[in-house]
């Protein structure tokens, strides 16, 4: 290839992520080159994209390692979307030795921040760059727009800065709604790209594990109103896709809620008569980034718990067979219904709200604990900006988010910021409501509970952990403090001894 033809960036992995991002990248006017480690999978996408495709001439195919990254200008920009684990440290060592000083290569798949942490050092000691970019949007978002969250040196995203913001989701500068034009096929160019520099090695890919652990009680709590409403309000599913596309005009505007409204309403292909959710087995998978986010919380002394909830919720799930059992044996109260089912669903809706507020304050707060053990330096209001448009969790409120650290960078909590403070007093009645309802009809809604549960621990000035902390000292000698003693000051007491009632004998 001449100079003119050599390619601005390559990408390793044609899974339907990759393929989707080659053709972002070539709808913005970059030359690509493609590599799969299975060539046929190659052909046939470049035969498709030449058939199908009007960016056709911006898509070059090659069959070796060494031609692919030869095609490439320098520094070299080579993305990979492959299997984590030993599948990237695989494919990195494959091309290292046609890698040149200056290059840098791009994890776009869901790799451990701490893997992300060892690669960048390694490459960094060949004098070679290495970035982790969480890539977040799914296939339609990954080939229209994603949410982009980059780490790595500040040199290496000086040179992958203009194709990611060309390729990232864009949103509105004054209201900050996403822009999308999916329909119509066509790349959005204007607006604020929702990308940026996340920070130093595997900073990037953290906040992407954070974001995913957010998705995951963010569709847990969905899906809990949705299990209220046909279980206590005996609602069919179309009636409940009502309610949700209702939901999605107001402060619950989000890509989840929409897209939860879509699969409510939609009939079962093999029988239209039927909704095909009623159809689809109650147990669910999961990729580990969720349960990454949650063993992450512990490790850092974090709570998440509500996150946490979120994957055991999963994992109860998954015990399909011995939930069937246990059901013809252990016993709950009758399902009984009463009240007003409008204002019902008005409580369910304040408790979903009140409860994903909880959820994301978690997640930030696991943020501002791993920028401190890892020293990074994240700017949680431009973090919210990212997720505005393009990713999973996208949604309305993310904007509140970005407001409240623009106006308080050292914001200590997601739930003393003004607008979320007042927006939980608002809704606290109705999600205690929805709570106590759910418990006394035998309804389980672990992630309600768990958020309210960390909503009426963080806002206590007293919680029992001196009754534990004295049990810790009785049995181990671990010390407690004292309330009439400055922090830090540690005692112990002989407890068998101490303040025991003398003997009547």
């Amino acid at each position: 290839m001449t100079d003119q033809q050599m390619s601005d960036v390559g990408l390793v992995g044609l899974a339907v992520m990759g393929q989707n991002l080659v053709l972002n990248m070539a709808d913005h006017g970059y030359h690509v080159s493609a590599y799969n480690r299975t060539t046929s999978k190659m052909t046939a996408f470049v035969d498709r994209v030449e058939s199908e495709e009007p960016s056709k001439e911006r898509v070059h195919g090659f069959d070796t390692l060494e031609e692919f990254v030869a095609s490439i200008k320098r520094p070299r920009k080579i993305i990979l979307l492959v299997q984590a684990g030993r599948g990237t440290d695989a494919t990195i060592d494959g091309l290292l030795p046609h890698l040149e000083e200056g290059d840098i290569v791009i994890d776009g798949g869901n790799a451990h921040w701490l893997d992300t942490i060892r690669r960048e050092k390694e490459m960094r000691e060949k004098g070679l760059h290495f970035m982790g970019s969480g890539v977040s949007g799914g296939e339609l978002g990954a080939r229209f727009g994603p949410s982009l969250m980059p780490g790595g040196s500040e040199q290496a995203w000086e040179s992958l800065k203009p194709i990611w913001e060309s390729i990232a989701a864009k949103v509105d500068p004054d209201t900050g709604k996403p822009l999308e034009d999916y329909a119509a096929g066509r790349p959005v160019t204007e607006g604020i790209p929702c990308t940026t520099y996340i920070g130093t090695d595997g900073a990037g890919h953290y906040v992407k594990m954070v974001h995913n652990g957010i998705e995951y009680i963010d569709m847990q709590l969905i899906c809990e109103s949705y299990f209220l409403m046909k279980e206590l309000l005996g609602m069919r599913p179309d009636e409940i896709a009502a309610v949700f596309e209702k939901w999605n005009a107001g402060v619950l505007d989000s890509y989840l809620i929409e897209i939860t409204a879509d699969i409510l309403a939609q009939k079962d292909p093999r029988d239209g008569s039927k909704f095909l959710v009623d159809q689809v087995l109650d147990t669910a998978g999961q990729k580990g980034t969720g349960k990454w986010t949650s063993i992450s919380a512990l490790d850092l002394g974090v709570t998440a718990n509500a996150m946490a909830e979120a994957v055991f919720a999963r994992y109860l799930s998954a015990l399909k067979e011995e939930r069937q059992a246990a059901s013809g044996i252990l016993r709950g109260p009758a399902v009984t219904f009463t009240g007003d089912r409008e204002a019902f669903l008005e409580s369910i809706r304040q408790a979903l709200y009140s409860s994903k507020i909880c959820a994301y304050a978690q997640g930030f707060a696991l943020m501002e604990e791993a920028q401190k053990e890892y020293d990074w330096k994240l700017d949680f209001g431009m973090i919210a900006q990212v997720w505005r448009g393009g990713c999973i969790i996208r949604a309305r409120f993310l904007q509140k988010i970005t407001e409240a650290f623009n106006q308080d960078p050292t914001l200590a909590n997601l739930l003393l910021d003004p607008y979320f403070t007042d927006a939980l007093h608002e809704g606290q009645s109705a999600w205690r409501s929805v709570v106590a309802t759910a418990a006394q009809n035998g309804i389980s809604v672990p992630a309600f509970m768990s958020a309210l549960s960390y909503f009426d621990g963080y806002r206590s000035a007293v919680l029992p952990a001196n009754l534990l902390q004295a049990q810790r000292d009785y049995f181990g000698a671990h010390t407690y403090e004292r309330v009439d003693e400055e922090r830090g000051r540690f005692f112990h007491t002989d407890w068998p001894v101490a303040g025991r009632p003398e003997s009547d004998v």
